[in-house]
This record gives C-alpha cells, sequence and structure tokens, in this order.
C-alpha cells in the first residue's frame, strides 16, 4: 500500500479531469462538496502515480437514505452521468441511515475514502468486483475483508419502501442484480471508487483529501446528520 504524502497544494491534472460544475450538472441530486472531495482526491492520487489511466468515477454518498439512489457513475472523459443506483451499506453502519465506519476486519461496516477498481472474479456473490482501498488507517484493508462490489437480491428498492430501509451488507457496496454485471464491467480495472459522508473529522484522517489542504476541502462542506463514529 502506497502512503501517500501530506502536501500543501497539488498540481492541477490539467485536461484529465471535468469541473465540478459539470458533474454537478449531470447529477443535481448528488451532494456537490462530495463531488469536489472525489475530484481532488482523484488528483492526488494521479499526482502519486495511481490511477493514471481512469476515465470512471463511482461516488457514492452515504450520508444519504437508503431508500434513494446514492450511487453515481461518471464517464470522465465524456463528461456523461452512465449510472445512478441503490447501493447497501454494511451491517455494522446503521439502519436506513449510515453513521458508523470501519477499516476493521468483522466490523461488517462501511469504508469511506478512495478506492481504486481491480479485477473481477466469480464468488459466493457471483459476479464481484475486487476494491483497493488507497486510504491508509481508512479503507486500505479492503482487500483483506474482501470489500467488494457485487449484486445481491436483498438490494430490491420496493422491498426496502415496506421495511423502511434497504438490506444490508457485510460492508460491501453491493448493488441490484439487474444492474452489478453492467456497473461492475463499466467501472473495473483501475478506475476510481469515492465514499463519502459529511464528518469533518473522518474526512480530515483521509490522506488523499490532505493533499490540498484540509482547510480547503472541508471549509464548505456542512455538518453531518449526526456525528459518524469510525473505529480505529
Amino acid at each position: 500500500m502506497l502512503g501517500f504524502a501530506l502536501l500543501a497544494s497539488t498540481p492541477a491534472m490539467a485536461g484529465v479531469l471535468p469541473s465540478n460544475a459539470t458533474l454537478a450538472r449531470l447529477a443535481p441530486k448528488a451532494n456537490a462538496d462530495a463531488i469536489e472531495l472525489a475530484l481532488n482526491a482523484i488528483q492526488c492520487a494521479q499526482a502519486h502515480g495511481q490511477g493514471s489511466n481512469a476515465t470512471r468515477l463511482t461516488l457514492i454518498d452515504y450520508s444519504l437514505s437508503s431508500l434513494t439512489p446514492r450511487l453515481w457513475v461518471f464517464d470522465l472523459a465524456s463528461q456523461k452521468l452512465l449510472f445512478e443506483e441503490h447501493v447497501a451499506h454494511g451491517q455494522g453502519s446503521g439502519e436506513n441511515y449510515a453513521n458508523a465506519f470501519s477499516n476493521n476486519e468483522g466490523s461488517h461496516q462501511t469504508s469511506l475514502g478512495l478506492f481504486l477498481t481491480a479485477g473481477t472474479y466469480q464468488g459466493a456473490n457471483g459476479y464481484s468486483l475486487r476494491l483497493k482501498g488507497l486510504d491508509p488507517g481508512i479503507n486500505d484493508r479492503a482487500m483483506d475483508r474482501a470489500i467488494v462490489m457485487h449484486g445481491a437480491p436483498y438490494v430490491d428498492p420496493i422491498a426496502a419502501k415496506a421495511r423502511g430501509r434497504l438490506s444490508r451488507s457485510w460492508g460491501c457496496p453491493a448493488l441490484r442484480t439487474a444492474v452489478a454485471a453492467e456497473v461492475i464491467d463499466t467501472i473495473k480495472g483501475g478506475n476510481f471508487i469515492f465514499s463519502y459522508y459529511p464528518d469533518k473529522t473522518l474526512l480530515a484522517r483521509t490522506q488523499l483529501a490532505k493533499c490540498q489542504g484540509t482547510s480547503t476541502l472541508l471549509a464548505s462542506t456542512g455538518a453531518s446528520r449526526g456525528s459518524a463514529r469510525a473505529a480505529p
């Protein structure tokens, strides 16, 4: 795992990434602060040689209700929105709303931060996508924890309305089975996933986010719905 140094500033990767405003127009229901943080984290990763050939960004906003679509897949090269989907969070992260996050094995909690997609495989949950966590101490145990993207029949928005929440995973970003394979094939092989929650303490611990300075990145990030809990 590559440890990222804290930089006062990171040179912009000119001509590679669309603007915050462009992505916000493509996905008006996405949080503008989350988009900004994701693009800054990508710039930092690319400046350190990670994901240099990435063309897709998957943004997940775990501050939103599990009853609503809270995952967006952007094509950064063509500046298009490819998917807007429901996604499950971990059993240990909360009920309808996630409010606890962890990097620890056995926590069954979701991890935050920037991930790089890797290869695919057929596993217990069918066609699945391995994820490499790029934030030391935040999500860098993703491979060891088998935190992967996969489809699951329990990701059922219709049943969720009756239950009051989407069913949950063991920490994986699980998708509807009807779209999972298509999403996985779209983002596999070295593209970015950014998992967001608007808690300043957690965001300040994210090494990649610090590349542009926490004061710049977090100044416009409002208070979270409630204080998030983070396991060490």
